[in-house]
């Protein structure tokens, strides 16, 4: 099985949602269930499917992230540092287009959020960005066309 790289931070957000669906989310599925189940006639009682639909999603995801929790290898991005970006920095970007700031952290897989300003080290943008240091230009082909950034500030927090 291989490895799968993130941030302290990404781990301990993938341990809590394990325990939430663990702890919370089960038993009250579990509560839908035998509700449901005494309403009757199970085969066309929706809200029994309905439960039993949610239950095997929460069960899935559970297992997805049991997964992703025993092969993490988490890397404590405070302790990098350097001018080149890798894993765990903090990019500050400005398009050579629209003069727009951007800021980018480069995570992992099971943590990226691009609304939260986190990318996966797979995406295109982290690809391009990899290896480069504060001034130098940065092409980045995207599914909406061709980007160009330059980076302005690299940091590790």
């Amino acid at each position: 099985m291989d490895k799968v790289p993130m941030t302290a931070g990404g781990f301990a957000a993938l341990e809590d949602e394990l325990k939430q669906r663990q702890q919370v989310e089960r038993q009250r599925i579990i509560q839908a269930i035998s509700e449901a189940r005494a309403l009757g006639d199970l085969s066309e009682n929706a809200e029994y499917h309905a439960a039993k639909e949610a239950q095997s999603l929460n069960e899935g995801r559970i297992q997805e992230l049991e997964s992703l929790i025993g092969r993490a290898d988490i890397i404590d991005v405070s302790k990098l540092g350097g001018d080149t970006i890798k894993f765990g920095a903090t990019v500050q970007l400005i398009d050579d287009d629209t003069e727009e700031k951007k800021s980018y952290q480069i995570v992992g897989e099971p943590e990226a959020d691009v609304r939260s300003g986190k990318v996966s080290i797979g995406s295109p943008i982290a690809r391009a960005l990899i290896g480069k240091k504060v001034g130098d230009s940065v092409q980045v082909n995207t599914p909406g066309g061709g980007k160009s950034y330059e980076v302005i500030s690299v940091e590790f927090r």
